[in-house]
């Protein structure tokens, strides 16, 4: 497969830039594969499209207000870091924009500052020092690391809008999006039509974002992240498909995460570890048989898993009847419901 099979014609206008509020009041784009045809409801009808038995499974991570700028000490200059992972030795890797150099201090807080441990062109790592740990930091200084494609800085009502509901396990640099259009209200509905509810943990990484510059899809490699799926979550979906219900992925991190489980010769069994799978047309889905999914950016991992679970052309199509639509795009932006299968 080529990069470009996975274009499509945009319109950056669509960006949206805050959510709408209530947060379940968001646009659904609902597709039925095979079938063409789409209908246009809302998140808050939801509800109306699960059966009691269904099993609703969302990602559980919590987002780190992990995006920090240093100054130099000699210069005066900012470094905007990105916190991205803690490692064994108390370090963290970080993205960062500026000039450093290993050695360099960066004062980032009163009495706490950055020490820059190694830098190359594969990873910066850095070390917090002095009154405050790394997520005292974050917490009193740091700000929501909103995607590039939000053209403001971050605000402190980020802090709520960027987190979902469900958010428990801290270790995300971005948020599993789908999740942010859940309300308690929805929650409520959903548990009175007798939909079940389990959780996995994929702390939103590198991996999900990093941008595919490989032309041959299959070249692309992806960065590894965390994830942990519990044996009460396992149990939960067998008892599902025993019943003749279905699992529904609230995102493509809850993908990743059950089909990363679902890999071994056994079926879905409990994983907690690393997981580096790259979803693409032709993956044989064993875990999950419908997704709620945000609309995501033209030639991403996340648009080929996508395409994977929907097929290429009705999710192309698809696209081309968002933007037609103007439903609004990305994190803060509307939803797709596919449902892949009516029955496991």
């Amino acid at each position: 497969m080529h990069l470009s099979d996975f274009d499509f014609p945009f319109d950056s206008e669509l960006i949206a830039s805050q959510p709408v509020l209530p947060r379940d009041g968001a646009r659904l784009l609902v597709l039925r594969p095979p079938s063409p045809s789409f209908d246009h409801l809302s998140v808050r009808d939801f509800p109306d499209l699960l059966e009691p038995g269904d099993l609703v499974v969302v990602n559980d991570t919590r987002v780190l207000p992990a995006r920090v700028v240093g100054r130099k000490q000699v210069s005066g200059g900012s470094v905007d870091m990105l916190f991205v992972r803690e490692l064994p030795d108390g370090s963290w890797a970080v993205l960062l924009k500026g000039h450093v150099r290993s050695g360099l201090r960066l004062d980032v807080a009163p009495s706490t500052w950055v020490v820059v441990q190694s830098r190359d062109a594969g990873r910066t790592t850095v070390r917090v020092e002095g009154a405050l740990s790394a997520r005292e930091l974050f917490e009193h200084h740091g700000r929501m690391p909103l995607p590039p494609y939000i053209k403001r800085d971050p605000t402190d009502e980020d802090r709520i809008w960027y987190q979902t509901i469900f958010a428990g396990k801290e270790g995300a640099i971005a948020a599993p999006t789908a999740a942010l259009h859940f309300t308690p209200d929805l929650v409520t509905r959903l548990r009175d039509r007798e939909v079940g509810f389990a959780t996995v943990t994929l702390h939103v990484g590198l991996g999900t974002f990093k941008p595919v510059t490989a032309e041959r899809v299959e070249d692309h490699r992806m960065e590894q992240e965390s994830v942990e799926v519990n044996e009460k979550t396992v149990a939960a979906i067998h008892q599902t498909r025993a019943a003749g219900r279905r699992v529904i992925a609230i995102g493509t991190t809850v993908v990743r995460a059950l089909e990363s489980a679902a890999c071994a010769e056994n079926g879905l069994v409990p994983y907690r570890g690393d997981t580096s799978l790259f979803v693409t047309p032709g993956f044989q889905f064993r875990a999950v048989d419908a997704l709620l999914t945000n609309f995501h950016l033209p030639k991403s991992t996340l648009l080929m898993l996508v395409s994977a679970f929907g097929g290429r052309e009705l999710v192309r199509n698809a696209y081309q009847e968002a933007v037609a639509a103007r439903y609004r795009f990305y994190s803060y932006g509307d939803a797709m419901f596919i449902v892949n299968r009516d029955r496991p």
